[in-house]
């Protein structure tokens, strides 16, 4: 029944749904049409949106690409073009450090005023096809430009060194290469930057003989000379490496990674740049020149010293030689049969093409031009600024406890100073040759001194033997500070200032017992006296040891008492050579005692003289002003490089200006100076005693008139003479300098009519000046500013002067009146006046010739030397040679002269004149004053012929006394 009526409703369902499906498909065809056209049209709406998005999309991908091609394509380009650039600007830069000299001129090149980073030895050319996929397919990728050229360059921060090797044919080129490069450092480092040491022995240096033109004007440029012997070739290398143990001990130490970097701070003082070249390793070197080599190139680079090398590979290289340590860090060259190639990853395989040597005129014409401006450059001027106290610091600085003066640049950063007075740092020694700054290194230490010091702290003692004025500036800028000043001092004048030191010595000595101190420090405390320091320079001192005679003596026991004792005293020595060496020197003992040694520029010898035997450090100073301070006697561990500051005249005086204008803001009681001037002759002017008589001429009468004939070579009174009445008083002058016998004998008449009572002087010239004299009438200048009875003569007139003057000698000695007034016969120039020559008849000196008639003209004045100067009458001679002399006054007349003034003259007639050839070493403005009644010699300097503005002086102060006395 369940099934029955399961049946039944499941054909009732099955009927229900056939009919409800006959509905839909009636309906169903009603309405698919209108369904079936919305779906095609909607299908086509979508098609057509899809075609226009693709169509849109195909637009943007075109344009996107088309963006990005030309994107990558700018990129290419670009990229190429930097590149391209780049190499571009590198060979520019490297054309203005590098040119071509073969088509280059030098006056149209600037030279560097830094060194490159690099240096060019070559270039080479790189075409793109070479290059794998270098040009593209495309022609719009392909550039303008297919070909590349680029310079082949020793780098100094990656390959500092050059190594080529070669055998058989090629070592010419290898020794072409050196050249080259050699060329290029010339030209490319800065002027007097750079040293060359060529080492050639097996071609005997015609390898590179052309560059033997540079010691034609700077030897420090190759160092004098191509080395090819064995020994000379270590010493050369030993001088290398001593070089650069200076610059990383003394300059570099942790403070520089480079010579480069030193001296981008060292200015002035940079360290010159050293290339060592060697041709055709190892012939002709040592093992240990090898070893010496190998430290060189490994170690050099940093110290600013480059290596450049071939190696003759066809020679048996040294067992522990190891080639690949050689080339490594280093631009290995390989001379094949055909080319030279640049062993190193990918340049190998391009052509090499290497810079060429202009051709032998040109070559020449650069290599003269490079020496000419290394000569010029390698001055080093640190200006005086650099040690000279602030404006407010001037005269600040106390000598209580020691004397600390700059005088120079030691490296970049620091000042090389003086220091005196403590410890065994007392005196110093200085040696130089001419031309290493020794003058300017004394000038700078004496203004500077007296910039930091008060003439109240410090004293000079000033002595130049030198033949020049290089202490004169003192003298003339009147520097407060300078007692003694002496310009081309005699050896008497030197040995005079160290007698009065040592009176000083004993002076201070006895102060300081008496206050019981031992020092300068000591006595400043306990006293009020502010006791100076003195310091004695003395520059050439040997001067004082050329003779082994009493002076060198004198001097020897004198600087040994001074070196020796001065120290307690505050009082220091410095003395100054061109070289230490000689028969004639200062004792060791006494040298041995000066701990402060300061070696500038100066020969081998030397430098072990002036600083020690195992001290070679001096060998290696190569420029005016460059110097070693050592003040531990000259042991190597107290060297001390440094360049001495630079003074001008100019920058000097201004100083000197400067100092004397302070002198007002202190209290100070100023001293006269003590100034020898050997160079010129004396001045009158300058001798206070006869100052002073000229301006009293109006004073009392002098019963023994003084002739001042000049000033004296020693410390003392000025060189005079006291003419009495008695046999003998007359005057002789002898020698070929007229101007000074004519200085002398006016000088003298000014002297003598300051001194005349009455109404005036009473003077007898005889004038024989020759017509070519620039000194053609002198003495009738002179006699108008004299008053009184003054006559002048021409040898025309000889008889008439001489005749009355014997008549007047014969009146005086027959007459009672011992009351006469003096009168004074001038004889200028006595060869002039032949009628005094000698006769030939008898030599009597009696006033009445044979038969009653009178004696000759030279009789007559032999007379007046005899038996004149007891009355009065006075005879001042000058001749200009003992062989004239001769002919005028024989032996036994020249007895009647007492006073005898030799100017130079041979030693034969010195020894018949003065009894010692001493005048035949006189110098310029010297002369010696003999007398024979006492047998002895004084050296001193004649005076000047008397200037017109002196006489126009003189004469206004003898009429002023002329007047007074009437």
């Amino acid at each position: 029944t369940e099934l029955d009526q399961t049946q039944q409703e499941l054909d009732t369902a099955l009927e229900t749904a056939r009919t409800e499906c006959s509905l839909a498909q009636a309906t169903a065809k009603e309405t698919f049409p209108p369904l079936l056209d919305q779906l095609a049209q909607r299908r086509a709406d979508e098609l057509r949106d899809i075609d226009n998005q693709h169509q849109q999309r195909t637009i943007q991908a075109e344009q996107t690409f088309e963006t990005e091609w030309n994107a990558m394509a700018e990129l290419w380009h670009t990229g190429f073009g930097s590149v391209a650039d780049e190499l571009a600007q590198m060979c520019e830069a490297c054309q203005q450090c590098f040119p071509d000299w073969s088509t280059t001129e030098w006056s149209q090149w600037q030279r560097p005023d830094q060194p490159p980073p690099a240096m060019q030895f070559g270039s080479y050319r790189l075409p793109l096809q070479a290059v794998k996929q270098g040009i593209s397919k495309d022609q719009r990728l392909v550039p303008e430009q297919t070909e590349l050229k680029f310079p082949a360059l020793l780098s100094f921060a990656e390959q500092p060194r050059l190594v080529i090797t070669a055998e058989g044919t090629g070592r010419a080129a290898a020794v072409g290469v050196l050249q080259s490069m050699m060329l290029r450092f010339l030209t490319a480092m800065p002027a007097g930057k750079l040293r060359l040491t060529i080492v050639d022995p097996s071609a005997l240096g015609e390898n590179f003989a052309t560059f033997m033109h540079l010691s034609d004007f700077d030897e420090q440029l190759v160092g004098g000379r191509i080395w090819t012997d064995s020994r000379q070739i270590d010493e050369r290398l030993t001088l290398l490496s001593n070089h650069m143990e200076k610059v990383l001990q003394k300059y570099l130490r942790n403070d520089f990674d480079s010579i480069h970097e030193y001296n981008e701070q060292a200015g002035e003082v940079a360290e010159p740049y050293h290339v060592l070249v060697v041709a055709n390793f190892p012939a002709g070197l040592s093992d240990a020149s090898i070893r010496k080599l190998a430290t060189i190139a490994a170690t050099g680079p940093r110290c600013g010293v480059y290596t450049l090398m071939s190696i003759d590979t066809g020679l048996k290289l040294p067992g522990e030689f190891q080639l690949d340590e050689w080339l490594t860090d280093a631009v290995h060259l390989e001379c094949g049969k055909d080319a030279i190639r640049w062993n190193y990853p990918l340049y190998e395989k391009l052509p090499l093409k290497l810079d060429e040597l202009p051709p032998r005129e040109k070559l020449n014409d650069l290599l003269r031009n490079v020496a000419q401006e290394s000569r010029e450059a390698s001055r080093v001027e640190v200006p005086f600024d650099v040690v000279a106290p602030a404006e407010d610091q001037i005269w600040s600085g106390s000598t209580a406890r020691e004397l600390v003066v700059p005088i120079g640049r030691a490296g970049a950063n620091e000042l090389q100073s003086v220091r005196l007075g403590r410890g065994t740092s007392q005196h110093v020694l200085i040696s130089g040759k001419t031309g290493s700054g020794k003058s300017t290194l004394l000038h700078a230490l004496v203004t500077n001194l007296a910039l930091c010091y008060s003439p109240h702290e410090l004293e000079f003692y000033l002595v130049d033997f030198k033949k020049g004025v290089e202490f004169k500036a003192y003298a003339t800028g009147r520097l407060p500070h300078a007692r003694v000043i002496a310009i081309e001092s005699e050896r008497e004048f030197g040995v005079s200032v160290l007698e009065r030191l040592d009176e000083e010595l004993s002076r201070r000595g006895e102060t300081f017992r008496e206050l019981g101190v031992q020092d300068l420090a000591a006595f400043r405390e306990a006293s009020d006296e502010t006791m100076p320091r003195i310091l004695l320079i003395v520059d050439e001192f040997q001067e004082l040891f050329v003779t082994d005679d009493k002076l060198a003596q004198d001097a020897a026991l004198l600087l040994d008492r001074l070196v020796r004792q001065g120290r307690a005293f505050g009082v220091h020595v410095l003395l100054g050579s061109q070289t230490l060496a000689g028969a004639y020197s200062l004792a060791r003992s006494t040298l041995g005692q000066m701990a402060v040694r300061i070696a500038l520029e100066c020969s081998e010898a030397d430098a072990h003289l002036i600083l020690s035997d195992d001290n070679t450090a001096a060998r290696l100073l190569s420029r005016p002003g460059e110097a070693i301070y050592n003040d531990q006697n000259g042991l190597v561990e107290g060297n001390s490089l440094f360049q001495v500051v630079w003074l001008s005249d100019a920058e000097r005086q201004s100083h000197l200006a400067a100092i004397r204008g302070r002198l007002g803001s202190i209290d100070y009681t100023e001293r006269p100076q003590i100034v020898f001037e050997g160079n010129v002759p004396a001045d009158p002017g300058d001798n206070p005693e006869l100052v002073a008589a000229l301006e009293d001429a109006s004073g009392k009468d002098v019963v023994e008139p003084t002739l001042w004939l000049g000033s004296a070579v020693r410390i003392e009174p000025p060189t005079q003479i006291a003419l009495r009445r008695q046999a003998g008083q007359n005057l002789l002058i002898v020698g070929q300098d007229e101007p000074l016998a004519l200085g002398i004998l006016a000088t003298g008449v000014c002297a003598l009519a300051a001194q005349q009572p009455g109404s005036g002087l009473s003077l007898t010239v005889l004038d024989g000046t020759r017509p070519e004299s620039p000194h053609q009438g002198a003495w009738a200048t002179v006699t108008e500013a004299m008053p009184g009875n003054v006559q002048v003569f021409t040898s025309r007139e000889t008889d008439q002067a001489i005749t009355a003057l014997s008549a007047e000698v014969e009146r005086r000695t027959k007459s009672d009146d011992a009351q006469f007034p003096p009168h004074y016969l001038v004889v200028h120039d006595l060869a002039q006046f032949r009628d005094l020559r000698l006769t030939e008849d008898d030599f009597s000196f009696s006033s009445s010739g044979t038969n009653g008639k009178p004696s000759a003209l030279d009789k007559q004045f032999r007379e007046l030397l005899a038996e004149g100067p007891a009355v009065g009458v006075h005879v001042l001679v000058w001749c200009d040679s003992y062989n004239s002399l001769n002919r005028s006054i024989d032996r036994l007349a020249l007895r009647e002269i007492d006073f005898r003034v030799a100017l130079q003259m041979s030693p034969g007639d010195s020894t018949s004149l003065i009894d010692s050839p001493a005048a035949g070493r006189l110098g310029e403005h010297r002369a010696i004053l003999y007398r024979d009644d006492l047998g002895t010699q004084q050296k001193f300097r004649p005076y000047r012929a008397p200037s017109p503005e002196w006489l126009t002086w003189v004469a206004e102060r003898l009429a002023a006394g002329k007047l007074t006395r009437s």
